[in-house]
């Protein structure tokens, strides 16, 4: 057998070729005969009843329009994700200011944007609430009986014992920001849809099967006659997750009534405005330690604002609830959470999906608790980082080798902690600009939480021509992350054959099975892992049919594989997942083993703050983690440096402003994200211990580096100006107002 290894070396991108040359062809590319264009009109209140809608100005050829509202829903009213409360198109109740009312197309795409400004929705008001505190004292209720979509409650040991008996007793209070995903692409689709032909959706997406899941509800058809395709998709991060279920949807009503196909592309303010963004958070920490640094009880209670509908605020908290606590060892923890109600449009899934918030609240506050022992931040987690052997705050036992001491001290090595912690603190007696140095330590769960992979049952099909390719089955998108590539490194590597033999069929529902959504760092580590076991047991079949040694050639495997078609037919495999013995999760005690693995990591930020501009810069970052094996080192180290500037930008410059729960700033012009200047060299390094459960030994990456930027930038921001910032963003002007006062 030829020895072909693939993994852990930077091959060509697979679908490199065609973004290079401009022949990818994305949505907005593409055009259908006898096509019209689609767009939304929505609410202009954050709550209230519907009195009226009027089409006004007489020169618009109103009957020339295909116009729908919620009258012309065939199946159900209401986007299919956990909760079935947020409707397509309101009814006669809007529950936030952009909440689509109606929709409209026409051929002339000029024309039909002049119809939707000139159509009038008169809504009687009813009082609304935007911040989680008003939520949770339910100064309103605006949804179910206390404005709660979903809590939980985590518990180890005994925290009310350990009050009396602790030395120090640490309080703090903590909040995030929301962030919008800004990917390079708009949300938009193509629909075609009939009752006899039945509906074909083409989108930029992340999760086809969610989308076909949604327009099952939508329309009254059997399951062959809804089809999802994802063409070329530019980035996602999460905000292409649900949110496409909403827009196929509205495309696919248009599509229907008209009996046209309908192109629907948001512009970029309307895609800022009305889709999801990353959950603001507040997080209260109430800490027990003994005199000497170690931990005795950690109690956290963690809320997320989930806006006016559920969509996925219930899983957004779930992750973040298990990551409170981080890679510590505490023999007894309480965290509770809630997911809250308000009246801005339903916020839900980002890269990090909930554990940035509550990685942020935990590790300033182990800052200020290190402080108050008289322990630098580094020796305080030394005494109590987790080990194998040990559990984390659901009960989950540390099977994997895990050496953060030895993590923390490669990053200090890495990035000169320690000379430039002292000799920052001796420059800055005498310079006016401020320079500091910190850190942050943290974990992330790969794959989806408890028991979810095993409810998904994920499956992924390899299938060979006679010419001897192989054509990868799954439901899994490229996005712009890798996934085309990596698929293909995991299967020729699996079956010792040429890396350009290896196509990844595009997703499609009508023709790969459902292998889940391209969410939760799990593509690489649940996904492949099929990829690898489907691809093993195709060569299997061969091998057993008699077609095919177990040393054999490239050669040979081609020849074998016209052969068996030849005799057989198609040469598929497919690969199911099964949960391994050893994850075992209790989904009402929340106890358990949350994830199959964790990637590990120490990120440290160094920066300067200007008390002229009060601006803080961040000038140096090192990133290094554990993540099992790197399957792509381009690839990875891409990932690390995408996430930490997205997590810089989330730390220092994005702040959406508000007004009335409607975004004020929706556009590029002042909704500021950093640029090439404002981002450090991003100085990436792996550790690999491979993974049993991953192809190869990988584990996931993909969410990691959000965690880890934002409280390592103001733990370094903390150590150069000697204030501490609990929030972010953190903006010049809470930097302005901290150091004037001091």
């Amino acid at each position: 057998m030829t020895d072909r290894q693939l993994v852990g070396k930077p091959v060509p991108r697979k679908e490199g070729r065609d973004k290079v040359t401009g022949q990818a062809r994305y949505i907005d590319d593409l055009h259908f005969p006898d096509m019209l264009y689609g767009v939304t009109v929505r609410s202009n209140a954050p709550r209230g009843r519907i009195q009226r809608i009027e089409f006004e100005n007489d020169a618009i050829p109103w009957s020339e329009l295909t116009v729908v509202t919620a009258r012309d829903i065939p199946g159900e009213n209401s986007v299919a994700l956990i909760l079935l409360d947020q409707p397509y198109l309101a009814d006669e109740f809007v529950n936030h200011r952009e909440e689509a009312v109606l929709l409209l197309a026409h051929p002339d795409r000029h024309l039909v944007e002049k119809a939707r400004r000139a159509v009038r929705i008169e809504i009687e008001p009813l009082p609304a609430i935007f911040s989680i505190e008003d939520s949770l004292n339910r100064k309103e209720v605006i949804w179910g009986e206390d404005n709660i979509f979903k809590s939980f409650q985590v518990e180890k040991g005994n925290v009310d014992e350990v009050w009396e008996g602790a030395d120090f007793i640490i309080e703090g209070e903590y909040q995030t920001g929301a962030q919008e995903q800004l990917y390079i692409e708009n949300n938009g689709v193509i629909a075609l849809a009939s009752p006899e032909d039945g509906v074909t959706v083409w989108g930029s997406m992340q999760c086809p099967y969610y989308v076909h899941k949604a327009l099952l509800k939508l329309f009254p058809l059997p399951e062959e006659k809804i089809r999802v395709i994802q063409v070329e998709t530019g980035g996602g991060f999460g905000g292409k997750e649900e949110y496409p279920s909403m827009i196929a949807g509205h495309a696919a009503l248009l599509a229907w009534k008209s009996g046209r196909p309908v192109k629907l592309v948001y512009d970029r303010a309307e895609d800022m405005a009305a889709t999801t963004k990353r959950h603001p958070s507040l997080t209260k920490h109430r800490t027990a330690v003994t005199r000497d640094g170690k931990l005795l009880g950690i109690e956290i209670d963690f809320t997320v604002d989930g806006g006016a509908y559920a969509t996925l605020s219930s899983v957004v908290l779930s992750r973040g609830t298990i990551h409170a606590a981080g890679p510590y060892n505490c023999a007894n923890v309480r965290i509770k959470s809630r997911a809250v109600a308000t009246n801005a449009p339903p916020h839900g899934a980002f890269r990090g999906f909930g554990a940035p918030q509550s990685i942020f609240a935990l590790e300033r506050h182990l800052n200020k608790v290190a402080a108050t022992v008289g322990l630098t931040p580094e020796e305080f987690r030394r005494r109590n980082f987790l080990h194998e052997g040990e559990t984390t705050a659901t009960g989950q036992v540390i099977h994997e080798k895990v050496d953060l001491n030895g993590l923390m001290e490669r990053a200090f090595e890495l990035s000169d902690y320690y000379q430039k912690r002292e000799s920052f603190a001796e420059a800055n007696k005498f310079s006016v600009k401020k320079k500091g140095i910190g850190f942050a330590s943290f974990m992330h769960g790969a794959g989806f939480t408890g028991s979810g992979e095993q409810y998904l049952q994920s499956v992924v099909g390899v299938e060979a021509t006679t010419e001897g390719r192989i054509r990868i089955l799954a439901a899994s998108t490229e996005i712009g992350q890798g996934t085309n590539t990596i698929f293909g490194q995991i299967a020729a590597e699996a079956l010792k054959l040429d890396y350009d033999l290896i196509e990844v069929a595009k997703p499609d529902t009508g023709n790969v099975p459902n292998s889940g959504p391209t969410v939760a760092s799990r593509t690489v580590m649940i996904v492949g892992k099929l990829v690898e076991s489907a691809a093993l047991g195709l060569k299997q079949t061969l091998v057993q049919g008699g077609f095919l040694t177990e040393d054999y050639t490239q050669e040979n495997f081609q020849t074998a594989c016209l052969a068996y078609i030849e005799k057989h037919g198609a040469l598929k495999s497919f690969s199911q997942y099964k949960q391994p013995e050893t994850i075992r999760w209790d989904d009402e005690k929340y106890q358990g083993d949350a994830y199959g693995a964790y990637a590990w990591a120490v990120y440290v930020a160094e920066v300067t703050v200007d008390p002229l501009t009060y601006e803080a810069h961040v000038d140096d970052f090192v990133a290094l983690q554990e993540v099992g094996r790197v399957i792509h080192p381009i690839l990875a180290a891409g990932q690390i440096e995408g996430g930490v500037a997205q997590a810089i930008g989330f730390t220092l410059f994005e702040n959406v402003v508000w007004q009335d729960g409607r975004m004020a700033n929706s556009q590029m012009t002042n909704y500021i994200i950093p640029t090439a200047a404002d981002i450090p060299p991003i100085r990436v390094f792996f550790e690999e211990t491979p993974y049993a459960g991953g192809p190869s030994g990988a584990k996931g990456i993909g969410e990691l580096p959000m965690d880890g930027a934002a409280p390592a930038i103001l733990n370094a921001i903390e150590h150069a100006t000697g204030l501490s910032f609990n929030h972010v963003p953190l903006m010049p002007e809470a930097l302005m107002l901290e150091m004037e006062k001091s």
